[in-house]
């Protein structure tokens, strides 16, 4: 349930970044914060587990960033 919420949040940052690109920076920051929020307090675990606790989190914060991304270097290669 968790994958598919990310995957529709990136695909929403995706669609933002390509119709509004300077707009959809505060989303994309916006949820990169609570996701870092939530790899950090998994880091917080005792060896091993802290990286497998917090692993999740930062692959949806590098998925997230990178829709965004995506979306405005495909607005930005457009000829209008």
């Amino acid at each position: 349930m968790v994958i598919v919420g990310v995957i529709a949040l990136c695909a929403v940052l995706a669609v933002l970044a390509f119709l509004a690109p300077r707009l959809s920076r505060g989303p994309e920051h916006g949820t990169q914060r609570a996701l870092g929020f939530g790899s950090r307090a998994g880091g917080k675990a005792p060896g091993p587990l802290g990286r497998l606790f917090s692993k999740p989190f930062r692959s949806s914060s590098r998925a997230v960033g990178r829709s965004g991304s995506a979306g405005r270097r495909t607005r930005g290669r457009l000829p209008f």
